[in-house]
C-alpha cells in the first residue's frame, strides 16, 4: 500500500459475484419450396443460414457492479462459453498481478486491492467458434482510514546476520483479533530446514523460533503477506513485510551469578572464561535463557528507568557506560564495570546487570551480534518469557500452542 502520513494504507478483498451478460446471436433462415409437372417434383433449394458474428463467450467478476469493493477481495474473472486470452487490472497505470489458469477459465491476481482506489478491467475472451468478447469494467475500492489499518513490523532486518537465539518477531501498531487469519498469511522458510512455530505474545506481538537454536549459518526468509488481510473488528493489514536474515557463528555466554564467572563459547568451543560480578541481594540478575536485545558502544545509565527514584539510596546515574549489551527489557546489560573490578569474580554487587572489567567486556562486545544466547544460573529469580526475547524459557509444546492455528 502507499503510505499516508506515517504509514502506508493497506488492501484486502471480499467479493459478489457479478455477470458481465453477452447478447447471444439468433440464427434464422428462409425456406422456399414449390412443384413442377410432368413426371416428378423437385424441392427448391433452402436458403443457408447467416454466419454467426456475436460471440458465446461471457464474463463473470467477482466484484459489483455497484458500490466499493472491499480491499481483501481477490480479484477474479472467469470465463463461460469461452476461454480467457487475455486479463488486465490496473490501478492509476500500475498492474495488479495475477494470472490465467491453465485451462483458461479464470484469471485470479495474487495480491489484494488498495484502499479508496479505483481500479480498471479489461479483458478477452475466445468462443469455441473463435469469435472474441471483449471485457471493460471499472470499480473502486473501500476507503479506509489510519484507525483502520494495521502496520506490521519485522524483525530481524534484511540482510542482518543474528545469533541462534534470535526469534522472527511481528509487531501491529494496531491490535489483531482474527490471530487466525493473520497467521495464515505468515510464513518462515529455513535452510537447511527446521521445526519451528509462530507463537502470539499478545494481540499487537506473535515470534517465531524454530524448536531448537537455529543452526549456524542458516538462511531465512520471512514473509508477511499481509496487506489487505482481514485482522478482525474491522482492521485491515496495511502493507506485507519480507526480509531474508542469516545466522552466524553460536556465540553463547554462560553465566554463573553464584560462582561470578562466565563462560563464552563459540560453536560448542570455549573461548575464555571471565570473572564478572552480577546482581546484590534484593536486586539478583534473572536466571534463565535470554538473548541480546540490542548493542550500545555507550549507554547512559539512569535508575530511574527501572523504578529506583532519585531520592532512594541505591539511585545512581551513570554517563557513558561502555560495551552494554541489553537482555533484558526491564534494564539487564551486560557491560563494563570498571567501578567493580574488585568484586568480579567474588561477590554479586550490582543491581542486575553483569559487570565486566571495560578489557572483558570491549572483548566480548567484538565478538556478539543480536541474538546471541545469554544463558544465566545460580539466582531464585527467574526469567520472565515476556521481558525481552524471553522464547527459549518456554517449553517446545507450550510454545507450540501459542499459535493461533495449533
Amino acid at each position: 500500500m502507499i503510505r499516508r502520513a506515517h504509514r502506508r494504507p493497506a488492501a484486502a478483498l471480499t467479493g459478489l459475484a457479478l455477470v458481465a451478460t453477452a447478447a447471444l446471436a439468433g440464427c434464422s433462415g428462409d425456406s422456399t419450396g414449390g412443384t413442377t409437372g410432368g413426371s416428378g417434383s423437385e424441392e427448391a433449394p433452402q436458403a443457408s443460414a447467416p454466419e454467426k458474428t456475436v460471440s458465446d463467450a461471457r464474463f463473470q467478476l467477482n466484484v459489483p457492479r455497484k458500490g466499493t469493493v472491499a480491499v481483501d477481495t481477490l480479484v477474479e474473472v472467469a470465463a463461460e462459453n469461452g476461454t480467457l486470452r487475455k486479463v488486465v487490472v490496473k490501478a492509476g497505470g500500475k498492474r495488479l498481478p495475477g494470472a490465467v489458469s491453465e485451462d483458461g477459465a479464470t484469471w485470479t491476481a495474487d495480491e489484494r486491492l488498495e484502499p479508496g482506489t479505483k481500479y480498471h478491467v479489461t479483458g478477452v475472451a475466445v468462443d469455441d467458434d473463435g469469435l472474441a468478447r471483449k471485457l471493460d469494467r471499472s470499480f473502486r475500492t473501500d476507503d479506509l482510514t489510519l484507525d483502520e489499518q494495521t502496520y506490521p513490523s519485522l524483525a530481524p532486518l534484511a540482510g542482518e546476520t543474528v545469533g541462534v537465539g534470535m526469534p522472527v518477531i511481528l509487531t501491529f501498531d494496531i491490535p489483531v483479533t482474527d490471530r487466525k487469519e493473520v497467521e495464515k498469511h505468515l510464513s518462515v522458510e529455513a535452510k537447511p530446514a527446521q521445526p519451528g512455530t509462530w507463537h502470539w505474545i499478545s494481540d499487537t506481538e506473535v515470534h517465531y523460533r524454530p524448536k531448537r537454536y537455529w543452526k549456524p549459518g542458516t538462511e531465512v526468509t520471512v514473509d508477511a503477506d499481509l496487506n489487505g488481510v482481514n485482522a478482525g473488528n474491522g482492521i485491515f493489514g496495511q502493507e506485507d513485510r519480507r526480509a531474508s536474515f542469516n545466522v552466524g557463528d553460536a556465540v553463547i555466554m554462560k553465566i554463573d551469578a553464584a560462582a561470578h564467572q562466565m563462560r563464552v563459547l563459540r560453536n560448542g568451543e570455549l573461548l575464555r572464561t571471565i570473572p564478572i560480578s552480577a546482581g546484590k541481594p534484593g536486586f539478583e540478575s534473572r536466571s534463565g535463557i535470554k538473548v541480546i536485545i540490542e548493542k550500545f558502544r555507550y549507554k547512559d545509565m539512569d535508575a530511574a528507568t527501572t523504578g529506583i527514584s532519585e531520592d532512594d539510596a541505591e539511585y545512581y546515574n551513570i554517563e557513558n557506560v561502555e560495551y552494554a549489551q541489553r537482555v533484558t527489557y526491564s534494564g539487564e546489560f551486560i557491560h563494563a564495570a570498571p567501578w567493580s573490578v574488585g568484586s568480579q569474580g567474588y561477590a554479586n554487587v550490582s543491581h542486575g546487570c553483569i559487570g565486566l572489567s571495560t578489557e572483558a567486556a570491549g572483548w566480548l562486545y567484538s565478538i556478539t551480534k543480536r541474538g546471541d544466547v545469554v544463558d544465566v544460573v545460580g539466582t531464585d529469580r527467574p526469567m520472565e518469557a515476556t521481558n525481552g526475547y524471553g522464547d527459549w524459557n518456554v517449553s517446545w509444546p507450550e510454545y507450540k500452542s501459542g499459535s493461533a492455528l495449533s
